[in-house]
């Protein structure tokens, strides 16, 4: 049997060895034969095995060419796989798929990413609210820090809620599907991990002013403790902006945390509308 190469600490490297979170993982992508996959970090192959044999085609990324030259002895003669070596964040991917019709526009994403990399790599996949991803993915499911993956989900008025959660819920539906302890992996991170679907999409009453939106966003969740109202001081005075809460049924006394991502719209549009 072969062993498993050794993780490297520069590339945030952890082995999944839970079959049961695999398979949570691949059902959660719900894929058929149609689907074209992009796999971010392919590690030593466990999940790029089950998605070579239920997808059409499979683009797998990875930085570590040890890591490169195993899956190419391992999976390289698999007619739908796919191996890039590279830096998924720098890499320009369709121009390295340009060249292989059967991979090119991956239509779904699964992948067990570095925690160090989450933020970076969620902006590439889904893009930002004042530039959205034109050709989006129609799901990506993602194996994530716990934090991370409740800060994505999270309703208004918990405490996980925050700018990432608007931010993220403004480009896609995002749904929890399992917890993962540590112990799932080895060596086991010192944080717990979570699967977390997205489903990119396009809002049926967008932001008018997306750049807007973005600046109050970062104004609104700078000082969490401080009511939306003195955050926003250097937008609108405090009273007119009590009154304009009031017109859109928002508690004057309101923290970022209680706004909606309906309510950040909203407000949004009516002071780009008056600025």
């Amino acid at each position: 049997m072969t062993l498993p190469p050794r993780p490297r600490k520069r590339f945030a490297q952890h082995w999944l060895r839970s079959e049961a979170t695999l398979d949570r993982i691949v059902a959660a992508a719900e894929l058929d034969r149609r689907d074209r996959v992009l796999e971010i970090g392919p590690g030593t192959g466990v999940l790029t095995r089950r998605l070579i044999s239920q997808a059409q085609a499979v683009v797998s990324v990875e930085i570590d060419r040890d890591l490169c030259e195993r899956l190419t002895k391992s999976l390289g003669q698999q007619d739908n796989f796919l191996l890039l070596q590279g830096d998924i964040l720098s890499l320009d991917l369709a121009a390295h798929l340009h060249q292989f019709p059967q991979f090119q526009t991956p239509n779904k994403v699964v992948a067990n990413i570095p925690y160090n990399i989450t933020g970076p790599i969620l902006e590439k996949l889904l893009g930002t609210i004042p530039c959205p991803l034109e050709a989006g993915y129609s799901s990506i499911v993602l194996l994530v820090q716990k934090e991370i993956a409740d800060r994505l989900c999270a309703k208004p008025g918990t405490k996980a809620y925050g700018a990432l959660s608007v931010r993220v819920q403004y480009l896609a539906r995002c749904e929890l599907i399992c917890d993962v302890p540590a112990k799932a992996f080895y060596p086991p991170p010192k944080v717990d991990s979570a699967v977390v679907r997205l489903r990119p999409h396009r809002l049926e009453v967008p932001a008018q002013n997306p750049q807007y939106l973005e600046r109050l966003l970062k104004l609104g969740f700078a000082q969490r403790r401080k009511m939306l109202r003195n955050n926003l001081r250097v937008e609108i005075e405090r009273d007119r902006l009590a009154v304009l809460l009031e017109q859109l049924k928002i508690n004057p006394q309101a923290r970022a945390e209680d706004l909606s991502l309906g309510d950040w719209i909203a407000l949004s549009n009516i002071l780009a509308s008056q600025n």
